[in-house]
Order: structure tokens, then C-alpha cells, then sequence
């Protein structure tokens, strides 16, 4: 079956370009107008699923969920022909004459199809991270969205796992020399989705009519799953590593990366300097506020002549008020009401009650990149779950915990529920899911959606969140010194050998951030790489656009209309959005 598949990867592009034997286009495209192109698209998708039936259930497409590829050689060659098939489909086109919307899907497509090159060929993470081969997510999914009868998921889990032995070993076969924290966070990651199927396959097959025999047939290749993910595990705390790789990109590939992962009009080096420009002016602003704020908590005590160590002080004692570790779950779910009464009451944007926010335990397979997150649903599964992904502090020592908690304090826990949910991540992923098309929201872009989410923090307090309480202003301040230093850090770790103690002296020093949390995004750091550098890029982009929008709107500026106009062309780079607001009518269409 899975040869049948791969040798397929052609046959969807035949309509439309034709295949020779080594995957290259042959003739020309029928047509150049936006009808040919919609059609290519479908084709393009088809392809690209049948390549990667993981990516595709992650996005709602369902055709090929009991699908599990090998991740071998020849898949990467048929990944890198595809990519090349399709660049070169792509220059077929006569770009400027598509729609706007069209045009943007272009854009993505092709630079999404130079990333997929230049990660096989260049970057071949597939060698040293482990934690790259971690499959249990999309299993996961399959067992608890609601897109197809349970039974019928079920059975596509049970045939997707006839592979899972296979995969790991020949993951155990691509692994050179991984990353050391790399292979620990795999080891995390895979030990920890292991209840999926040794608990949860069960527990979902007991509420079927699955036959007895039937059940037992699959439970038991459950277990030989679980046992082939325990060995990877094993395996990896076991593999003898004299010359581990890196965890730090370097110069080169770094800014290779930020091109085509971020998009943006600027390089990385030029984000690292804007941020560090940044950090300057809230430090100064904090500064101000600091010292109106003193006499309030502290008395006729004198102040600190050095203003990092005013703005410390203040925000120590801000800090003190929290919730209590137990209830960092709970306390989440009191501010959802209060975000959507404001933003309706403010009318910054519509709403949609018809979609429900699911506020949940961050799942094991999750655990160890990100505290908290959201996890919206695919752009083909549109009706499905979105959830606010909360990390748990259950097991950890009172100190890290108190710390953990003083970071995410009663002020700065509602602009985490705005940065995650309203109008933050939740309601910018479901207007992309109303995107007409599917290519923005496949190949969403990072920075412009942690920059929207960035952007929308600043927007609710510049709109009265918070009372216009100098403590609120000040505590945003040090929650956006995050997304400034995490621009800093990231490109000073990989690309200039920042050491873990600098880089902990920056994070607790020149950002306040409470010891748990600094170690929490060095830990994040050397893990992942660029993803870090799109809070603040998108934040910088997206306000530089506002602005400009501001000024050709003139006397006709209303922030709902921006935010709307904004968020109704879906996750697609804010540089290739800006193109498309500044360049027409500020009420010109986007549909296709």
C-alpha cells in the first residue's frame, strides 16, 4: 500500500503538467487565469497530502489518516522531486495576472516549496533531532476530534499503527550525532504520549460496537505500538553520543531559515538590532512608572538610583498576587468571559459564539516546549475543537512552582489569555479558517500569527483593558520585554554563541522574568530555533502596516475595520498582506 501511495505522488499533476519518470513537469499549463489556478492548487494539495498523510489529518484532511510513511530515503527523494515539480509548475504561471488572493497563495506555495527543499537538502534536521520522528500527536488527534464516527477513526488508528515499528527503526537508522537536548525532549515527548495507546485506545474502543475479536485484534497491536515507541525511547537513552550536533544553527543556516520561515521584508540580523533598540525604550518607559508607582508600595523607602533595580522592585512586589498553582487551570477559564464581554463592548472585533474555546491539561506528547498554547482546528475540519493547551504544575517542587506562578501573576495571566484566546490566537485562527481558499491557513505563517496575538495585547490596554492602571501598563511592558527578548535571544544563541548564563542574566535581569521562566526559555532555545524571533517581527510588521493604513485612510481610520481587513486575508505574511491593503482601495475584496 505505502509503495502504491508513493508512486502515485505524480499522478494527481497530470491534468495539469504531466509527469516524467524522475517527477519533472513535461508541457505546458492549459491556462494562466485563476480558474487553472484553483485547479492546480487542488492538485498541488493532493500531492502534498498523499506525501505526508501526518500533515494532512493535523489539517483536517482526513483521505489518508490510516496512512504511515516510512520516513526513509526514498520518501525524502520523492519530498525533494515534489518540491522541485512544483517550483517549476509555479513559474507557469503569469503571477500579476491572478487575483489578489490567488496572487498571496502563489507566493506562499512557492516559498513553502524552497523551505521543503532546503530543509532535506541543507538543513537535514531529520539526522540529529529525534524528537522530529514523534508521531503519537497525530494519533492523538485522530482519537479525540469529532470529524468521523468514532468506530471508524478507530479503525484508521489501528491501521496507521501497523507501521509504527518500522518508522522507529528507520528513524533509528537516520539519527547521526542528534542534538543532546534534542534527544532528551524526544525522550520526554514519546515517553509521555505512550498512554495514548496503552490507556486511551482502549478506553475509546470500550464505547464502540466493535466486535470483541476485532477489539482484541487491535488492542494488541496497540501494545506492540507502545512497546516500538518505549524501545525508541530506550534506544535514545541508550545511543552513545561522543560528538553530539549542536543545538545552534549558526549564521548561515539561521538566516536561511528566518527568510523562509518568517517571510519577512527584514533579515534576522535587522530584527535583533530593532529589538535590542526595543528593549532600550521599555526600559525607559518602565522606568517612568516605576517611579510614580514607588511611593505607592513602598513608602518614603528611597529609590533605587539604578532604574533596572526600581523596576525590579516594583514588579517583585506586583508579582506577589497570584493564584495558587492548583488553580492556574480554573483561573484561566474565569478570564475567557471577561476578554469577550470587553472586546464586545469596545467592538475591536467580531466575535463567534458558534465556536467554543475548550480551555484543557496540556497533553504529554506537548510537554516541554511551550507552557501554554492554542490548538485550533485544520482549515478542512472547520467545526472542530479549539483549545487553550495549559501546562500543569503537578510534581513540581513549591519553589519552581511559586516561581512559575509570581511570572504568570494576576496581571500578566489576562494578557496571557489575550496573547492565547481573545482577540489573541483563538480568534485570528478561526478567521483564517474563513479564508477563502486553503493555502493561507495550511502554510499559516508564524509571524503573523504570534504577531497578531502580540499586536492584540497592546491593542486591549491602548483601548482601556485594565482601567488604564499604571501597574497593568507596566506589567505589559515586561510581558512584551518577552517577545523582544526572545528576538534577542534566540538570534544571540544561534548565531553569536550566547552562553546559558548570559542568557539567563538577560531573561531575569533585563527582561524580570522569574528564575522558572528564564530556564524555561533557555530550555526552549535550544530546542527550537527562528520560531522565537516571530513574536516580535510579526508584532514590528503589523503595527508598521496600521500605521500606514492609518495614514491612507485618513479621517475614515476605524480600528475594527483594520483588524478585520487584516485578519480576513488568513495566516498569510504580514509582508505579502501589507502588499495587498496598501496597494488597492482600503475597501477592495480579497475573495477569490
Amino acid at each position: 500500500m505505502i509503495k502504491k501511495i508513493l508512486y502515485a505522488t505524480c499522478l494527481g499533476f497530470l491534468a495539469l503538467i504531466g509527469c516524467k519518470k524522475d517527477g519533472s513537469s513535461i508541457g505546458a499549463l492549459p491556462g494562466k487565469d485563476d480558474a487553472a489556478f484553483a485547479v492546480y492548487e487542488n492538485s498541488f494539495l493532493e500531492g502534498l497530502w498523499k506525501l505526508d498523510p501526518n500533515w494532512a489529518t493535523s489539517v483536517g484532511y482526513h483521505k489518508y489518516d490510516s496512512l504511515l510513511l516510512v520516513p526513509d530515503n526514498k520518501l525524502r527523494d520523492k519530498l525533494v522531486t515534489y518540491a522541485k515539480v512544483q517550483i517549476d509548475s509555479l513559474s507557469r504561471f503569469e503571477v500579476n495576472t491572478l487575483n489578489e488572493s490567488n496572487r498571496i497563495d502563489y507566493r506562499i506555495m512557492q516559498n513553502q516549496m524552497e523551505l521543503l527543499e532546503w530543509k532535506l537538502q541543507q538543513l537535514k534536521e531529520y539526522q540529529w533531532n529525534p524528537a522530529s520522528y514523534n508521531v503519537t500527536g497525530t494519533f492523538a488527534y485522530i482519537l479525540n476530534e469529532h470529524y468521523e464516527p468514532l468506530a471508524q477513526r478507530l479503525r484508521h488508528f489501528y491501521q496507521k499503527m501497523a507501521n509504527i515499528p518500522a518508522y522507529y527503526k528507520e528513524a533509528e537508522k537516520q539519527i547521526k550525532n542528534p542534538v543532546a537536548e534534542l534527544t532528551s525532549l524526544a525522550i520526554n515527548q514519546h515517553i509521555g504520549g505512550i498512554g495514548i495507546f496503552e490507556k486511551d485506545f482502549a478506553d475509546s474502543l470500550k464505547k464502540t460496537n466493535i466486535p470483541a475479536a476485532e477489539q482484541k485484534q487491535m488492542m494488541s497491536r496497540a501494545k506492540t505500538s507502545a512497546d516500538a515507541i518505549k524501545a525508541y525511547a530506550e534506544w535514545l537513552k541508550a545511543l552513545k553520543n561522543d560528538k553530539p550536533h549542536s543545538f545552534r544553527l549558526g549564521k548561515e543556516l539561521y538566516e536561511a531559515k528566518f527568510k523562509y520561515e518568517i517571510q519577512s521584508d527584514f533579515t534576522a540580523q535587522q530584527i535583533y538590532n530593532s529589538a535590542v533598540e526595543r528593549k532600550k525604550y521599555l526600559h525607559r518607559e518602565m522606568a517612568k512608572i516605576s517611579k510614580k508607582l514607588w511611593p505607592k508600595y513602598f513608602g518614603n523607602a528611597p529609590v533605587p538610583a539604578d532604574s533596572l533595580e526600581l523596576i525590579s522592585k516594583v514588579i517583585d512586589t506586583l508579582s506577589a498576587k497570584h493564584a495558587e498553582p492548583a488553580d492556574f487551570q480554573s483561573a484561566i477559564e474565569k478570564e475567557i468571559p471577561k476578554l469577550t464581554a470587553f472586546v464586545k463592548t469596545k467592538d475591536l472585533v467580531t466575535l463567534d459564539p458558534s465556536k467554543p474555546l475548550i480551555v484543557r491539561r496540556e497533553p504529554g506528547y506537548m510537554s516541554g516546549v511551550a507552557g501554554a498554547s492554542m490548538s485550533s482546528p485544520g482549515p478542512y475540519d472547520k467545526g472542530g475543537n479549539s483549545y487553550f493547551n495549559v501546562g500543569s504544575l503537578s510534581g513540581w517542587p513549591a519553589t519552581r512552582a511559586e516561581s512559575y506562578m509570581r511570572e504568570y501573576n494576576n496581571y500578566t495571566l489576562q494578557i496571557l489569555c489575550i496573547h492565547e484566546a481573545i482577540p489573541g490566537h483563538y480568534v485570528q485562527l478561526l478567521y483564517a479558517n474563513k479564508t477563502p481558499g486553503l493555502i493561507k491557513s495550511i502554510f499559516g505563517n508564524g509571524a503573523m500569527v504570534e504577531g497578531w496575538a502580540v499586536y492584540s495585547e497592546e491593542m486591549m490596554l491602548d483601548n482601556g483593558f485594565g482601567g488604564d492602571d499604571p501597574e497593568m501598563r507596566l506589567m505589559w511592558y515586561k510581558w512584551h520585554l518577552r517577545s523582544v527578548c526572545n528576538a534577542i535571544l534566540d538570534y544571540a544563541v544561534h548565531t553569536q554563541n550566547m552562553t546559558q548564563q548570559d542568557a539567563l542574566k538577560l531573561l531575569t535581569h533585563e527582561a524580570f522574568q522569574q528564575q522558572a521562566e528564564a530556564e524555561g526559555k533557555w530550555q526552549r532555545v535550544t530546542v527550537s530555533s527562528v520560531q522565537l524571533d516571530s513574536y516580535y517581527t510579526g508584532y514590528k510588521e503589523i503595527m508598521n502596516l496600521r500605521n500606514d493604513w492609518k495614514k491612507k485612510a485618513g479621517d475614515k481610520y476605524k480600528l475594527k475595520e483594520f483588524n478585520e481587513k487584516f485578519l480576513s486575508y488568513g495566516s498569510a505574511p504580514v509582508k505579502l498582506i501589507k502588499d495587498a491593503m496598501l496597494t488597492k482601495p482600503a475597501d477592495n475584496n480579497t475573495g477569490k
